[in-house]
C-alpha cells in the first residue's frame, strides 16, 4: 500500500487543484493522500518567493483540504499538513502558530541557509542562484555551504516540532549529474562524515524519513532523497521510512516509487510506514511490508 503525504496544490507551487489530486490519488490505488503546502514565510522573514503559499490563502487552504476530506470519505482518506522551512532564528516547525492550525502531520525541511554574507538562498534554487549564494556568500567555498547546510538540518532534527523529516540531503539537488558543474563530491571523506552525524542525529528522535522520490520525477537527480548509502545508516539505526512523491502534479503522486522501494530493499529495509492519522495528538503509524 503507498501513499503521498508530500503533495503541493496550486495554493502554492503545485500544477493541480486538491481536488484533481485527490481523484488522482484514487484512481491509482493510492491509500490516502496528504497535502503539505508550503507554509508561508514572509511575516517572519520578509522573503518574497512565488513558491510558499501566500499568509492571506493559508486559511482557505485549510478549509479547501477539510472539504475535500468529507467529500472522498470513503474512497481515500485525506489528510492536512503542511511543509513548513526551518530557518534558523526566524521560523520553524515547532512554532506555536503552525500547531494551532489542527494540522494532521507537519513535514519539517531544510532548504534555506543563511550564509556569512550575502543573502540567504534556497540550495534547490536554480544553479545559477546557487552558485551566486556560494560566490557570495560562502566566499567560493563549497564545503564552507555543506557544513552550513547540514549543521541547519541538526539544529531543526534538535528544535523538533515535526513529524516527517523532508528531502534530508537536498544540498545534492544542484550538485546532480545533470547539472554542468560538480560542487562537491558526494564519496569524499568530509561529505561521509556529515551524513553519518547526521544519521546519528536522526537516530536519537522520534522521527520518520521520507523517502523522496521529486528529483526524480522532475528529472534533476538519479536517485532518492536521501541516498542509498544514508538510508544504509539510518536503517542501522531502525529509524522508520515512508515513501513520498513530493508531488507537484497529479501524475507523479506515485512517480518512481519502484525505484524508492527497490533502493530502500537494497539499503536493508524490510517495511516502510503509512500515516494513519493521529490519536491524542499523537501520529500513527503502519509498517508495510517492501517485498512483493
Amino acid at each position: 500500500m503507498y501513499s503521498c503525504l508530500h503533495t503541493h496544490s496550486t495554493f502554492c507551487d503545485g500544477q493541480d487543484t486538491i481536488e484533481n489530486l485527490c481523484r488522482r490519488a484514487y484512481e491509482k490505488g493510492l491509500a490516502s493522500i496528504g497535502f503539505s503546502s508550503h507554509a508561508p514565510v514572509y511575516r517572519k522573514t520578509g522573503f518574497c518567493t512565488d513558491w510558499h503559499i501566500q499568509e492571506d490563502r493559508l486559511e482557505a487552504y485549510v478549509d479547501t483540504v477539510r472539504e475535500a476530506r468529507q467529500q472522498w470519505e470513503g474512497k481515500i482518506r485525506v489528510f492536512l499538513g503542511l511543509e513548513i522551512d526551518y530557518i534558523p532564528g526566524l521560523m520553524g516547525p515547532a512554532d506555536k502558530d503552525y500547531h494551532d492550525l489542527g494540522l494532521d502531520y507537519r513535514i519539517g525541511s531544510v532548504h534555506y541557509v543563511i550564509p556569512p554574507q550575502g543573502a540567504p538562498f534556497a540550495v534547490d534554487d536554480s544553479p545559477e542562484v546557487f552558485e551566486k549564494g556560494i560566490r557570495e556568500g560562502f566566499a567560493n567555498d563549497p564545503e564552507a555551504l555543506i557544513e552550513a547546510y547540514w549543521d541547519t538540518v541538526e539544529q531543526m532534527i534538535r528544535a523538533g516540532g515535526f513529524d516527517i523529516l523532508g528531502h534530508t540531503d537536498l544540498i545534492k539537488k544542484n550538485n546532480a549529474p545533470a547539472q554542468k558543474k560538480r560542487w562537491f563530491s558526494l564519496e569524499s571523506p568530509g561529505y561521509q562524515r556529515h551524513i553519518k552525524g547526521i544519521a546519528d542525529t536522526i537516530g536519537a528522535f522520534p522521527v520518520v524519513v521520507e523517502v523522496n522520490t521529486g528529483g526524480l520525477n522532475r528529472y534533476k537527480i538519479p536517485d532518492t532523497y536521501p541516498s542509498g548509502a544514508l538510508l544504509g545508516l539510518l536503517q542501522a539505526k531502525h529509524v522508520p521510512v515512508i515513501i513520498t512523491a513530493d508531488a507537484h502534479r497529479a501524475e507523479d503522486l506515485d512517480g518512481h516509487y519502484e525505484e524508492a522501494r527497490k533502493t530502500l530493499l537494497q539499503a536493508g529495509y524490510t517495511h516502510a510506514v503509512l500515516f494513519e492519522g493521529t490519536k491524542n495528538g499523537v501520529p500513527q503509524w503502519k509498517e508495510e511490508p517492501l517485498a512483493e
